[in-house]
């Protein structure tokens, strides 16, 4: 994404913010900071005015001047500590506000809108786990820390310009393009750290991706014995995080060469210039240090590139991340608006009308040609077929996530469906959550769901999973046969009008295929199984079948 389009949308983000709810808060925040920050720089131009005089009455020996300074120098000290600990805290709190809002909205939007479908077909993206945690975090936190470091600046060289310039106007030139020719070589020094900052983000997420995938299938990797190799995969990932970090270090110690010496000459400088004026009579003693102190801090409100530049490019990565990832988010919704499938919600049956499906990383591949087909609520149809491509397409058409393609899908409310994967999803919750149909757990009782578990042969989970109210985390706790059986009384709890099944012969035998399918029948549930031929024809009234060359049979047995 180009880097205007990104500012722009960083620009969006922040006046999106303070329009939300919390944008009154904000707003308030934002004006604390403000007054904060004018009250600190008029504290510090103070205190250069207090430490010049506070220094000149030791010059001439005037004690009762120095102890009045003395006791200025600390009210002045605790003044400024007390506006700079509200300062930081106020930050800190605007900058949580705004973290929490817009993870809620990026996290919201992820999952509302199917975003995270779209991106796991896709491997344009990496990481978007990383860049919706820890990128939300730098960027929410690190601009409004950049923000208010511009403004401060701003606000400082407009304050101690005024008092270098009375001092002397050359030591204001000089300073002025000291600052200028030290940016300049900073930006070309540190340059390639915007590169390598964004890559070691990825190495690093990469690398705890496969800690995280070797625990999850801790199991398979020790029965396979391919311990070997995934060491090796993960070494290699140790070793490019480790290469990308030692040329971040070889940067950062060519830069720091560069503003160590910048920032060891800002103490030198101010005191050649005044120094001679002093010796000559034409300045008091204590404006010297008070000019070493505006030249300092002049300067560092010029340099802003200079002493934050290793932070610049770490949050130039993370917004060009940030960019990337919108962009896809941006790509998947007009990647939806573009679809040619046209749904509808308005009927009690299931039917598809011209519809043409193609793979979803080619246009030019079909997988189902034309397809014009309908299943009655209580209809039980199979749908298989040498063409296990199209059967998942339709599958996933039917439940609105595939949209390469054209045609029209009718179907029953959502309310009134149920879709089965091949493989389950069970959150980690207690067992009665885990089955009660969502919004509407008060209306199925324990017999209900001891009866439903004893029908799917899931009769032990009653006494040996702890009850109804222990929870635990099915996924693991559960086999993949299990698995299935749960999901299959999920769906009877819900009583839709119709289920349908993708490839739970992969988990379930043909008798406990068969079971389960009398068991839909017997709650009036009709049902769509996609698959290979179940074990018994007549537990079907229909049958689809799907051909490699996306042609298709419908064949009614029972009209």
């Amino acid at each position: 994404m180009p880097r205007r389009q990104v500012i722009r949308q960083l620009c969006r983000a922040m006046v999106t913010f303070l329009k939300s709810p919390v944008g009154g808060k904000a707003g308030w925040l934002a004006a604390a900071l403000l007054t904060l920050m004018l009250s600190i720089n008029g504290m510090n131009v103070l205190n250069s005015y207090v430490g010049r005089f506070f220094m000149s009455s030791i010059e001439t020996k005037n004690t009762s001047g120095f102890v009045s300074y003395a006791w200025m120098y600390i009210g002045v000290f605790a003044l400024s500590t007390l506006f700079a600990t509200l300062f930081r805290f106020c930050e800190e709190r605007l900058g949580l506000l705004w973290r929490d809002y817009l993870t809620h909205k990026v996290v919201g939007t992820y999952i509302g809108e199917r975003v995270y479908l779209q991106l796991n077909h896709s491997t344009a993206l990496t990481n978007p786990d990383q860049r919706m945690t820890e990128d939300v975090r730098q960027l929410t936190t690190t601009t409004l820390s950049f923000i208010l470091m511009i403004l401060n600046g701003t606000l400082t060289a407009i304050s101690f310009s005024g008092v270098l310039w009375t001092i002397s106007p050359m030591l204001f030139v000089i300073a002025v393009l000291y600052a200028a020719a030290g940016s300049a070589l900073t930006i070309r020094l540190g340059r390639p750290l915007i590169r390598l900052n964004y890559q070691q983000s990825d190495f690093e997420a990469n690398f705890r991706s496969e800690l995280i995938r070797i625990r999850e299938h801790a199991e398979g990797i020790a029965l396979t014995g391919n311990e070997r190799s995934i060491q090796h995969r993960v070494m290699h990932r140790i070793d490019q995080l480790v290469a990308n970090m030692k040329r971040i270090i070889s940067v950062n110690r060519n830069l720091n060469f560069f503003t160590s010496g910048y920032n060891y000459m800002i103490q030198l400088i101010p005191t050649l210039v005044v120094a001679p004026l002093f010796m000559h009579r034409g300045v008091e003693f204590g404006v010297i240090g008070q000019a070493s102190m505006a030249f300092a801090t002049l300067l560092g409100a010029f340099s802003l590139v200079i002493t934050q530049f290793q932070a610049i490019s770490s949050y130039a990565s993370v917004v060009t991340r940030l960019g990337e990832f919108m962009g896809a988010y941006e790509r998947t919704t007009q990647r939806k608006k573009s679809s040619h499938i046209e749904y509808s919600t308005t009927s009690n049956d299931f039917s598809c009308s011209d519809l043409t499906l193609h793979a979803a990383d080619s246009d030019d591949r079909i997988l189902v040609r034309n397809l014009n087909a309908s299943f009655a609520s209580n209809k039980r149809a199979l749908v298989h077929g040498t063409n296990q491509a199209a059967r998942v397409a339709l599958f996933r058409a039917a439940a609105g996530i595939h949209d390469a393609g054209k045609g029209k899908i009718v179907r029953q409310p959502p309310e009134k469906l149920v879709f089965l994967p091949e493989q389950p999803y069970l959150v980690t919750s207690t067992l009665r959550d885990l089955l009660a149909p969502s919004g509407s757990k008060q209306n199925v009782t324990d017999d209900q769901i001891a009866t439903v578990l004893r029908d799917v042969g899931f009769e032990y989970a009653i006494n040996n999973q702890g009850g109804f109210d222990t929870e635990r985390s099915w996924m693991e706790d559960l086999s993949f046969e299990d698995q299935q059986r749960v999901s299959i009384a999920r769906a009877i709890l819900a009583k839709p009008d119709v289920v349908f099944l993708a490839q739970i012969d992969s988990a379930l035998g043909d008798l406990e295929q068969e079971r389960c399918l009398r068991l839909f029948s017997r709650h009036n549930i009709g049902y769509v199984s996609f698959g290979d031929r179940g074990p018994d024809p007549a537990l079907y009234d229909a049958f689809l079948e799907l051909n490699n060359d996306g042609s298709w049979t419908w064949t009614d047995t029972k009209k």
